[in-house]
């Protein structure tokens, strides 16, 4: 069992993932390429550094790894490929904080989900979920509402997600790493084909690389270390920071103020998830392999 070190140790590691992911609207919002040349770009720059992961952490076993991810992992891949994908493009359509505070549904979806497995959801859950779509709803309806096609696929992203919390939940032997670079090729695949190289100038690269390695990959690594040596609704907690603070650094940086209607929604979205979350069984975490 972990000891409160690691327990310690396991909420810096979340913290850091979340902090990292916190920067995709800010690194996004400075690109000039095209949409499917950001999905490639992005995508490339995440495959080789969680395979690199991969296989430092796996000894150089690499094709062994992703063999024992099984049927359920190609499951989590295509998941995680899907909410990646629609991520990015709703970045491309919407406030940085519309998406993210849509995107903060998906602990709340993943609980209803949950009844796909045969899971209980409790009358409190339900009520989470009724809560966090009148949040929803009251951003959407605002004067600086999202577009269809923002909102779509925010909604898209989190309902994706919280497909992938479930079959990770509920299949703890599979490792997300391999999971998650088959994912990235998939984007890559989809997007390659409409991608323009001759786009990406020298800034465009390093912000590719910055959103490829560090904000996912590195967020995903984090992720991957830390939510072993803490509950998981602690995690889902920690994780909420990413929605705090990437509006945050948008609005800092870029002067893109998010309206009251959405700050509004966005905050009873948070708070959905904070009651669902403290109203949780607390899981125990996964002991570190010796």
């Amino acid at each position: 069992m972990t000891t409160a070190a690691d327990q310690r140790r396991g909420r810096l590691f979340v913290a850091g993932a979340a902090l990292a992911w916190s920067t995709a609207g800010l690194l996004q919002r400075e690109l000039t390429a095209g949409t499917a040349t950001q999905l490639a770009g992005r995508a490339l720059f995440a495959l080789l550094a969680v395979l690199l992961y991969v296989a430092v952490s796996e000894h150089r076993h690499v094709v062994r790894a992703f063999r024992a991810i099984g049927w359920a992992g190609l499951a989590v891949a295509a998941g995680m490929g899907v909410s990646s994908g629609s991520f990015i493009v709703a970045l491309n359509h919407t406030s940085v904080a519309n998406v993210l505070f849509v995107l903060a549904i998906g602990p709340v979806l993943a609980a209803a989900l949950g009844t796909l497995v045969g899971e209980r959801v409790p009358a409190k859950t339900w009520l989470a979920i009724g809560i966090a779509l009148g949040g929803i709803a009251l951003m959407v309806g605002g004067p600086n509402r999202p577009s269809f096609v923002g909102a779509s696929l925010s909604l898209l992203c989190a309902a994706s997600f919280a497909v992938v919390l479930v079959i990770t939940r509920h299949r703890r032997e599979i490792s997300m790493a391999p999971a998650t670079c088959l994912s990235q090729v998939l984007v890559l695949v989809c997007a390659a084909p409409f991608a323009d190289a001759s786009e990406i100038g020298g800034k465009d690269l390093a912000l590719l690389i910055g959103l490829g390695v560090g904000q996912i990959g590195l967020g995903l690594i984090f992720l991957t270390i830390g939510a072993r040596l803490i509950p998981a609704a602690e995690v889902a907690l920690i994780t909420l920071l990413e929605i705090v603070l990437g509006p945050v650094w948008v609005w800092l940086s870029r002067g893109e103020r998010p309206g009251a209607a959405t700050l509004a929604g966005g905050a009873i979205v948070l708070g959905a998830v904070v009651f669902q979350v403290a109203s949780a069984p607390q899981l125990e975490p996964v002991a570190p392999p010796p």
